[in-house]
């Protein structure tokens, strides 16, 4: 039987004093879909648009890795000090990439700013800052001081999600690494789990075949705890 292949999205460095940047990778995040079952192939950074559509035909299945902050421009929002770095050429290849995923149906699982960038593919805005835009007196710690494998915070999950079927639980404790979150939400995307304080912590597309994406982050944690495999196991086999 053929593994399902999965394009895993590069994390991209630049580098302001030297004229080298780098293409790297979390290894929790190939390790994760190779323990599932799935081959995983770490993607170039593509700036032609032709070259990124193709990309979309080449794969069973697609995973959007965390890294920085998406360019507020590409939501319609001027860039407030409060927001990181960003990546023009991550936005650029990314947003067209989804939208051919859309468009083809392909199984994609999307972590922290690729739940965002999701979002932002279908139309959703983001605070650029939680602490900054949300105004909530009793905001959770969302960028957590200890060390990543460990939970910080309950998630409630809705009912009748896909996650919630992966879960088998109405509640999660997860990590817990973004300043930044969904304001509004893409057309067509659903909320499916959300912190005590409001703000949303994994999303669904409906009309793909499977589209989840979570603000925390699984690949620190699929190898201490079954529900983030399970996750992982979902995910791969939703691309076979």
């Amino acid at each position: 039987m053929n593994k399902p292949k999965i394009g895993v999205l590069s994390l991209y460095d630049t580098k302001k004093d030297s004229k080298w940047n780098s293409l790297w990778m979390f290894p929790g995040y190939p390790d994760g879909i190779i323990a599932a079952g799935g081959m995983p192939m770490m993607l170039p950074l593509l700036s032609e648009e032709a070259d990124i559509r193709a990309l979309a035909s080449m794969f069973d299945g697609f995973l959007f890795t965390g890294g920085q902050d998406i360019d507020p421009a590409r939501y319609g929002q001027p860039l407030y000090h409060f927001c990181n770095e960003v990546s023009p050429e991550r936005d650029h290849m990314e947003l067209i990439l989804m939208d051919e995923l859309r468009k083809q149906d392909k199984s994609v699982l999307g972590v922290c700013r690729g739940l965002q960038l999701i979002n932002v593919a279908f139309g959703g805005t983001l605070y650029q800052d939680l602490v900054q835009q949300k105004n909530n007196p009793n905001l959770i710690q969302h960028g957590q001081k200890t060390e990543f494998f460990f939970p910080v915070h309950d998630v409630d999950i809705s009912e009748g999600s896909i996650l919630h079927g992966i879960a088998g639980a109405d509640s999660i404790r997860v990590n817990s690494m973004h300043h930044q979150g969904i304001d509004s939400l893409g057309d067509g995307v659903v909320a499916v789990a959300r912190a005590a304080d409001g703000v949303v912590e994994a999303i669904e597309v409906p009309e793909m075949r499977f589209c989840l994406a979570l603000q925390w982050h699984p690949e620190f944690l699929w190898s201490r705890r079954d529900f983030e495999f399970d996750i992982f196991k979902a995910f791969v086999k939703a691309c076979s």
